[in-house]
């Protein structure tokens, strides 16, 4: 990814060689652009910010859209953000809402063990209840150590 640089200031990105020679008509690139070359008309690479350390439980990571000179390269800025206490409320509840459905598709696969000509075995029993029981477990919805089918 490339950046578009007038006056010291981004200007568009991304920006690609094509736009490089769309832009100039009346200039002839060889095939292969230079970076000097791309320089020279303000054109520059693009690298990426490694993300800071946080807790995704309490915050989130937003990636910049345009991209700005850190120690002489054009870079994407990665800005750490708290998450508000809905925005914490609306993942747990999606992630509850996705063990649920795992735990519901487990238990569907076992029904078969619990019909009256069948005898359920104590193993099978034992997991079936730990299924049923993984919402108590603690650090749940985040946290769940899924039980082993026997």
């Amino acid at each position: 990814m490339f950046v578009k640089v007038t006056n010291g200031k981004a200007d568009l990105y991304p920006y690609t060689v094509g736009d490089l020679r769309r832009d100039n008509p009346n200039t002839s690139f060889p095939r292969t652009v230079s970076e000097a070359t791309m320089a020279a008309f303000g054109m520059f690479h693009v690298g990426t910010e490694p993300a800071p350390e946080y807790d995704p439980m309490t915050h989130r990571i937003e990636h910049s859209n345009m991209p700005v000179l850190k120690n002489g390269k054009w870079v994407l800025t990665k800005t750490l953000v708290a998450l508000t206490p809905e925005q914490i409320a609306d993942r747990d509840a999606a992630k509850a809402r996705e063990v649920r459905e795992k735990r519901s598709r487990l238990l569907a696969e076992t029904d078969w063990t619990a019909l009256s000509d069948v005898t359920m075995s104590a193993e099978m029993a034992t997991y079936r209840q730990a299924l049923r029981d993984i919402t108590a477990q603690e650090g749940f919805p985040h946290s769940v150590n899924w039980p082993v089918k026997p």
